[in-house]
């Protein structure tokens, strides 16, 4: 679909333009040399057999095009240090493939790995325990006990026991059975056989799931398996709560065992929780099955004292459980906020019970500046801990950055242990001891392991790990070597008097350029992010580097939206939960002053200027098209919120429509049946409110499975462009949802955004 008039019926009638023709050409081959870069996304390590060194194995990714999947392979190394302190890595000759697995979790001391493989149809879930040499047990677990295995890293919980005899984890119940009906009508008895022709399984109830991401996934369910026997057991903890991140608790009298897990309560109604931290959690304990007694206990709450509290892990000596709680985003409606770390007192005497929260970490309101600004953190490794037993290591974002934290949980004391003098990200992997493996990138960089180790006046040294991998990427480094990257600080312009410190201080901005002096600027392209409560941050895009590479800059935009709606990740509480209530406007505004900023430095080119963003991002971009349609020449928009008044009654978060409208009043007015007065507000704070002005050639990529922002927003506004005569083009993906991230679904669209780009920049 596209609306360039004459033009457009002869490009269909008689294919592309020969520009068109040589940049889909040029980019395609160009953009897979991009995806082919592998990430490295886990690691695991463990003690070598001679006290040595170190054992690794990484979990490595990389997407297939010709299968349209991400391929997980597994490659090993062995580390180790020479007398003179030197770093040795030796790595297995081969990766190997991990093919149809949806899990592999080696056991703590190395001994084991579990592999998971989950059903595709209506077959059975695998678990292969895998020992040194050889496959020692398959174990196969019909549908009549329980579904696919989680594995998406929210509900996702393997475990096991510290004996490594039995796992615990978190699976889909068993699905409720349904009606059957023949030519007679209904029938009492068992479901149809494929002699019976003549009869046919009925739909029966309708049952919400989890939303986005989560399709058909409804009731994560608890289950132990003992890995000798076979044999599997469901963990009854009532049918009021969706559970997942099981850990197993210390033993406690009577050696009784206990699993700790995450509990969400099903009393309401169930809203999409992928990318949503402000969904009430509490962790609760459950006695494991497997051990003495058999009699049914009920899940005890342990946290009744707030009303978040996730990524559970036990301090080495077991007498405290750790936890971090999202508390700011549940009370206040932001999908996403500061975290806060917290521990509890275990009780091993005896039945564990509710306790008192003890702060260690307290949300930052307003950091000093270059301060630390509060720990966002949302995934943990399974043993963060030092060898002193009370420090926990974590990875957290810093402003645009992302860092690797060490908090003492028993004085509370934060350090950032990654180089405070350089702008790249750090993504914390694994621990070996006192030694960490972690993964440094930035937007000109990609992925290189490194190596620390605590040195003995408690300071860390940061070493390069070779790779393998490195060998293939070298076309694209040799890319990347002409690009360079800052961070830019945007001041706050007409600032109010009722502006909160946090709100009035500099936002910040990621600019990516060509590192040549011939003083032209090249073309600009402005790259937005979801959420809003999200951040991007100095890491490696294949799709932001291979943008940058045909010959644009970035900027990045850490909009803060300090008006009536929430900003961006990473810069203390008080500049994320500023005043309620101006989406669509202050937002607009920062992104608008980032342009102006980095046009006044002389480093963007104020006649050649594009914009690009997915989700909160698409609506931000849709918003600055028709706010501002002088400013840019070409604008992409990736499953773009453009109406809150028709999202609001589509999308499985419709609380996030009140919560961005209107604040944190967005709680108590929420309805699923919004008044007209509700609708015509949602239409006003929306970007189709100015679609009239909208002059921009816009690029449209929608999901036709979204259903975080259904294809409709999408749709309704491109068809309004193409009835003005605004030149568009609009591309489906009919098997993708919200993120657009498939292999082939990613490639044709960063593909299409540099043509469409590179034909309105000449």
């Amino acid at each position: 679909m596209d609306g360039t008039g004459v033009g457009a019926v002869k490009e269909v009638a008689v294919g592309l333009d020969a520009f068109t023709e040589e940049e889909f050409a040029s980019q395609s081959t160009l953009y897979k040399e991009f995806t082919s870069v592998s990430a490295i996304d886990k690691a695991w390590t463990f003690k070598s057999s001679n006290g040595m060194g170190t054992q690794t194995m990484f979990s490595i990714s990389q997407p297939n095009l010709s299968s349209n999947k991400k391929k997980t392979l597994m490659l090993s190394s062995f580390i180790s240090e020479d007398s003179n302190g030197a770093l040795n890595v030796q790595w297995a000759p081969f990766p190997i493939e991990v093919t149809g697995a949806s899990l592999s979790v080696p056991s703590p001391s190395g001994s084991k790995l579990l592999v998971v493989r989950n059903p595709e149809s209506n077959s059975a879930t695998q678990f292969e325990i895998c020992g040194k040499f050889q496959l020692e047990k398959e174990i196969h677990v019909p549908q009549s006990i329980h579904g696919p295995v989680y594995s998406d890293g929210w509900f996702e919980g393997i475990s096991w026991s510290p004996d490594e005899t039995l796992i615990a984890y978190v699976a889909e119940e068993p699905r409720s059975q349904k009606p059957s009906f023949n030519d007679k009508g209904y029938k009492k008895e068992a479901g149809p056989t494929d002699k019976d022709i003549n009869s046919w399984k009925g739909e029966g109830d309708w049952e919400e799931d989890w939303g986005e991401a989560y399709s058909g996934k409804k009731h994560p369910a608890l289950f132990v398996v003992n890995i000798n026997s076979g044999d599997v057991r469901g963990v009854d903890v009532g049918s009021s709560l969706s559970v997942g991140q099981v850990v197993w608790g210390p033993p406690t009298k009577g050696l009784r065992q206990y699993l700790v897990f995450v509990g969400w309560s099903l009393s309401n109604r169930k809203f999409g929780i992928k990318y949503c931290s402000n969904r009430s959690c509490a962790l609760y304990a459950v006695k494991a099955p497997f051990f003495e007694s058999e009699i049914k206990e009920n899940a005890i709450n342990l946290t009744q004292g707030t009303s978040s509290a996730f990524l559970p892990r036990f301090t080495p000596d077991g007498k405290f459980l750790v936890f971090l709680s999202a508390k700011s985003a549940v009370d206040s409606g932001a999908h996403n906020a500061t975290n806060s770390l917290h521990k509890i007192e275990w009780n091993s005497d005896g039945e564990p019970r509710p306790a008192i929260i003890i702060d260690i970490v307290p949300v930052v309101t307003c950091p000093d500046d270059g301060g630390f600004p509060g720990i966002y953190c949302f995934d943990m490794i399974s043993n963060p801990w030092l060898s002193d037993g009370s420090t926990i290591i974590l990875s957290s974002i810093w402003g645009s950055t992302q860092v690797i934290l060490s908090v003492n949980v028993q004085s509370g004391k934060v350090s950032r242990i990654t180089p405070s003098d350089s702008n790249h990200s750090w993504n914390l992997l694994a621990l070996d001891c006192n030694n960490i493996l972690a993964v440094c990138n930035s937007p000109v960089d990609i992925p290189q392991i490194k190596y620390g180790s605590l040195t003995k006046d408690a300071s860390w040294q940061w070493r390069d790990v070779s790779t393998p991998t490195s060998v293939c990427q070298e076309k694209v480094k040799s890319l990347l070597s002409s690009l360079q990257f800052d961070i830019l600080k945007i001041p706050v312009k007409n600032i109010s008097g009722n502006l909160t410190k946090g709100a009035s201080k500099p936002f910040e901005a990621i600019f990516v350029s060509s590192n040549s002096k011939d003083g032209a600027c090249d073309p600009l392209i402005v790259i937005l992010h979801g959420g809003p409560q999200d951040v991007s941050l100095s890491t490696f895009s294949k799709s932001s580097a291979f943008l940058a590479s045909l010959g644009f800059s970035l900027l990045i935009v850490n909009y803060r939206q300090q008006g009536y709606c929430r900003g961006s990740l990473g810069f203390g509480e008080e500049a994320l939960q500023s005043l309620p209530g101006k989406v669509g406007s202050q937002d607009v505004k920062d992104v608008l002053a980032a342009i102006d900023h980095a046009i006044d430095m002389g480093i963007a080119n104020p006649s050649k200027i594009t914009v690009v963003g997915l989700s909160h991002g698409g609506f931000l971009a849709s918003h600055l098209i028709g706010q501002a349609p002088d400013k840019f020449v070409a604008a992409c928009v990736r499953n773009p919120v453009c109406n809150l008044g028709l999202m609001v009654g589509t999308s499985d978060i419709p609380d996030w429509c009140f919560v961005e409208a209107f604040g944190n009043e967005g709680l108590s007015l929420y309805t699923e049946a919004p008044s007209p007065q509700l609708l015509s507000f949602f239409h006003e704070k929306s970007p189709i409110s100015h679609v009239s002005k909208v002059k921009t050639p816009t690029l449209f990529l929608l999901s036709a499975k979204d259903i975080r922002v259904p294809i409709t927003n999408g749709l309704q506004f491109a068809r309004a462009l193409k009835e003005k005569g605004v030149p568009i083009k609009v591309i489906v993906f009919p098997q993708d949802i919200h993120p657009i991230n498939r292999p082939q679904s990613d490639y044709e669209s960063f593909v299409n955004i540099g043509v469409w780009f590179k034909k309105y920049c000449r």
